[in-house]
């Protein structure tokens, strides 16, 4: 059942990118059927807010505007572009360091040796104008290396300011590529990495952990009512819910379009049914208002399945089973959470 249900909800997706790519007349290679299903999708708020800029304006995407929005916002060579230009950034500072090095060495082998000389020059010094020579010789020398030294000492701090900004901007393309940034959650990107990283750390050791999988309740009708704005509104709402409602260790993620997922280290089914009810609870509380009128709209629902991993079990395993309760959830009315133990749910079913 729960396949019959992702075959509907993304044919809907994939008709509406045909449908853009035969209004904008760009050829439906792979890539571009790629960049309109995830527009339709509303995977990446930034790229529907470039295309839907471009649409305002002109009513239709170019292939040369569509090329660009794949490449900017899609290709997978993206993050790969940042990180080999922070790379080659970080080379350029490490170099200039090392060059600041040697010249720092080759001022010291010169200093030592005009050491060795003046010393020298000192012992067979005869009467007082050799050793002033020797001497004026000796400030001269010591000059030098103050001032390569103090040349060096500013070209490292400029080169730890910088480094350090590196760094920043490397810390900012990685959240970013890790943050769905309309509800500030982490994207499917950080989801499928968090839970490969779970699986493989509970595997064979008696650890588990739990997923819950959340479904916003007749979605499609929000957009179709309101707009795609007051559809935003509703993400956002639930993924600030989700978020203020979880605990520092759990981590929670945009799966998709209107579905959520919680990660919830070291938790029972019990506690993890119980900390799905809350956020149900929590998300039916909010009232939801048009922010252009202030006209109410009403409450937003979800439906939540749960989830818990076993030692068989792979990381698309543990997806199913709990997306499989998230489907029995909205069979059984909606605004409720299932697990996937029937019997567990016949006691412990929550709405």
């Amino acid at each position: 059942m729960a396949e019959l249900e992702d075959f509907r909800r993304t044919l809907v997706h994939g008709e509406a990118a045909l449908k853009q790519i035969k209004r904008c007349e760009v050829p439906a290679f792979p890539r571009h059927y790629e960049l309109w299903y995830t527009y339709s999708a509303g995977f990446d708020q930034k790229l529907n807010n470039a295309v839907n800029e471009i649409l305002r304006s002109r009513g239709k995407v170019t292939l040369e505007e569509t090329t660009y929005l794949y490449d900017t916002f899609l290709s997978p060579f993206r993050l790969g572009d940042k990180l080999d230009q922070f790379g080659s950034d970080f080379s350029d500072q490490i170099e200039a360091i090392l060059d600041g090095i040697d010249e720092s060495i080759e001022v010291s082998d010169e200093y030592s040796s005009t050491l060795s000389t003046l010393s020298t020059e000192l012992g067979a010094a005869k009467n007082s104008e050799t050793v002033k020579s020797v001497v004026h010789d000796l400030v001269k020398a010591t000059a030098i290396v103050r001032a390569s030294n103090k040349k060096m000492e500013e070209r490292l701090k400029e080169s730890q300011i910088q480094v350090a900004e590196l760094k920043d901007n490397l810390e900012a393309a990685r959240f970013e590529n890790l943050t769905d940034e309309l509800t500030g959650l982490g994207n499917r990107r950080l989801f499928e990495q968090t839970i490969a990283r779970k699986v493989q750390a509970s595997s064979g050791i008696g650890t588990t952990f739990c997923l819950i999988m959340i479904d916003i309740d007749h979605f499609k009708q929000f957009n179709d009512t309101w707009g795609h704005q007051t559809g935003d509104q509703v993400l956002r709402l639930v993924g600030m819910t989700i978020k203020n409602s979880i605990t520092a260790v759990d981590i929670a993620a945009r799966y998709g379009g209107e579905e959520f997922a919680v990660i919830m280290p070291d938790t029972s089914l019990d506690e993890a049914v119980m900390q799905a009810d809350r956020i149900r609870a929590a998300i039916k509380d909010r009232k939801l208002l048009k922010r252009s009128t202030g006209e109410k709209l009403g409450n937003v629902t979800i439906s939540a399945g749960v989830a818990r991993f076993e030692q068989d079990d792979i990381a698309a395993s543990l997806i199913e089973r709990a997306d499989a309760a998230l489907y029995t959830a909205k069979r059984a009315g909606r605004n409720c959470v299932m697990s996937d133990k029937p019997d567990f749910d016949e006691d412990r079913m929550v709405s």
